[in-house]
């Protein structure tokens, strides 16, 4: 059975080509448009799918979507904001908002080290005079912050509405058009997260648990996976939502929501959450297995904040009260079930600190979270769900290299036509491995692209990770202003050796979904891969995933003795990661790189003569 899965139109719209729960291809159409995170139908990547694998239109059972129609969607919100209405007014309006934050202001510290990315460590955000005041009166819990949050709830109503409506056209019409709207079924936003994070864990049971910004009526669930089926035993209502949560944040510091929410993960690390995470906390109504954030869309309460506090000391804040909040609901349904296993996906999950304390609940021994988290993932969740009958036995991901590749007479003809010198090296693993050690900076192409938002090798930019200072230098030529280091590649067998706790979160751990404590010796050795917080986000590489990627990772061990290197994403700042030849190449001209390697192909940088 073939199924077409095709994520929601409003961001990164993805499609997901499947056999009987077997990926074929998959990809998202900001790799083929060069727009990040673009929206509407995929149209680019659902033509690249079917020429890459062969189909045609006409083998194709069903088209998977995960979303109700826009009507079912609109009552299941509408709904939901009356509740809210309702659970803002029991729970009263009180405004001890200012004699907190007078508390909390007399806590910040004098700092004098300097922080990569801000003006000075206490930064804050400026704004005039009278933004000030109307923030301060606005978003510390007043009646007229409770009618602004109830405002913000009905304009997201109406809006959402309107554009449920437009990618719903949108997608009949472009089905219709292909003569495929007649197998188009639609599948609840969550259960498709569900599925994609338990039917490709590999696990025979697991609790499941979701959490994004909003999805058919909710922003989060848990679920019991046993073999075959998911039975859901909570949901979590929107406005209720860590997504919006972390979403307001992120802008209130200047930052894309969206799109920029790990940036907040890694500043985070620099503040200190006692400030004000309490205050944060108050805002919050948690019970067993269930929460509810007061005025969640009032977005005046962050920006007034952020205004006030350091941005390091505010986004601290606001990922510890994530951390709290999240691991407290998993934690009810962990004791409830006495399920030690943990699937994740979402939005929200893409958090990979919050990931890590999830893991480190007492009674969790094992946990996996779905590469393609966000919504661009939702597409083979819901294919997932459409086929569900013809899968046979467990799956898992092994990888997910799903992309497009290339032939080694097209990259040729591409380096020509760009007048660019280059050597036929094969095999070229050892040669990359030793410009490394060299330290040289090497992009890397080849084979399939990755599926979903990490550069997991094959579309890289590989670099020794013994040097903390490469942070710097390296994101400032690729026009990246980031808070996070770097991630390192380690090899498999040598996990325990860089890494505290990691028995059960290896295959988790294949993806970057999540961090774990650094060993002394990964301290020692691999600086430039350990945050300021003493963690890092690992992609774990074994020969039988990625023969030439773990080849390069193996003989850089045995020249340097270090089982890691840096890999960070091959793209330029806010432009998704490359996909084809002429973006790989117009990348590493841009970004000053030292070296492409692109399939057998090795390519110098004709400015660069030497390294550091």
């Amino acid at each position: 059975m073939k199924v077409l899965g095709i994520s929601p139109l409003d961001k990164d719209a993805t499609v997901s080509l499947m056999e009987d729960g077997r990926v074929l291809f998959a990809a998202g159409e900001e790799r083929f448009t060069r727009n990040k995170l673009q929206d509407g139908f995929p149209r680019e990547a659902l033509e690249t799918a079917l020429k890459y694998t062969g189909t045609r239109l006409y083998e194709i059972d069903a088209v998977a979507y995960p979303f109700f129609d826009w009507k079912q969607e609109t009552e299941l919100f509408t709904r939901n904001v009356n509740n809210e209405k309702a659970f803002l007014k029991g729970a009263g309006s009180k405004n001890g908002h200012p004699q907190r934050i007078a508390v909390a202001l007399s806590q910040v510290p004098v700092r004098t080290h300097s922080i990569h990315g801000l003006s000075e460590p206490n930064e804050r955000m400026t704004k005039p005079l009278l933004k000030r005041a109307f923030y301060r009166l606005a978003g510390t819990e007043g009646l007229l912050s409770r009618n602004l949050a109830k405002k913000g709830s009905d304009n997201w109503s109406r809006d959402s509405a309107k554009f449920h409506k437009v990618w719903q056209e949108s997608l009949e019409e472009n089905l219709r058009e292909v003569g495929l709207l007649a197998k188009l079924r639609r599948f609840e936003h969550h259960a498709s997260h569900s599925a994609s994070a338990y039917f490709l864990s590999g696990f025979d049971r697991a609790l499941i648990v979701t959490l994004d910004g909003y999805g058919s009526g909710l922003a989060g669930s848990v679920s019991v996976g046993e073999g075959s089926s998911i039975r859901r035993i909570h949901d979590l209502e929107y406005p209720h939502s860590l997504g919006t949560f972390y979403e307001t944040v992120t802008s209130s510091l200047g930052l894309k929501p969206s799109r920029h929410e790990g940036k907040i993960v890694g500043l985070a690390a620099y503040g200190d959450a006692k400030i004000l995470v309490d205050l944060l906390l108050s805002r919050f109504h948690q019970e067993p297995g269930s929460f509810r954030i007061i005025e969640n869309n009032n977005i005046y309460f962050s920006r007034h904040l952020a205004t006030l506090f350091p941005k390091i000391d505010v986004a601290a804040a606001y990922q510890r009260a994530l951390e709290i909040v999240a691991t407290n609901y998993v934690r009810h349904y962990v004791q409830k079930t006495g399920i030690d296993t943990i699937v994740l996906s979402g939005g929200v999950v893409a958090n990979v600190k919050m990931n890590q304390r999830i893991f480190e609940i007492p009674g969790v021994r094992r946990i996996f979270i779905y590469p393609n988290m966000g919504d661009g993932g939702c597409g083979t969740g819901a294919a997932l769900l459409a086929c569900q009958e013809a899968i046979s036995e467990p799956l898992r991901c092994e990888s997910v290299y799903f992309g497009p590749d290339y032939t080694e007479d097209f990259i040729q003809s591409e380096l020509k036509v760009r007048g660019l010198n280059f050597e036929h090296i094969q095999p070229i693993e050892p040669v990359i491995a030793m410009l490394i050690h060299q330290g040289h900076v090497v992009a890397r192409f080849n084979g399939r692209m990755e599926y979903g938002p990490r550069a997991l090798g094959n579309r890289s930019i590989l670099y020794r990770a013994t040097e903390p200072e490469v942070n710097q230098w390296l994101n400032q030529r690729l026009g990246r202003t980031e808070f996070m280091p770097f991630a390192p590649v380690t090899l498999f067998e040598e996990r325990h050796r860089c890494y505290k706790n990691i028995t059960g979160a290896e295959l988790a751990a294949q993806f970057m979904t999540i961090t774990f404590d650094c060993t002394d010796y990964m301290k020692t050795n691999c600086p430039a891969a350990v945050h300021v917080d003493g963690t890092a986000r690992p992609q774990l590489i074994l020969k039988e995933v990625n023969p030439s990627y773990y080849r390069i990772a193996k003989e850089y061990y045995q020249i340097s003795g270090i089982p890691s290197l840096i890999n960070t994403s091959f793209n330029m700042h806010e432009e998704p990661i490359v996909n084809s030849p002429n973006d790989a190449i117009r990348a590493f001209l841009q970004g000053n790189l030292d070296y492409l390697a692109i399939g057998n192909f090795l390519v110098k940088h004709p400015l660069r003569t030497q390294s550091r």
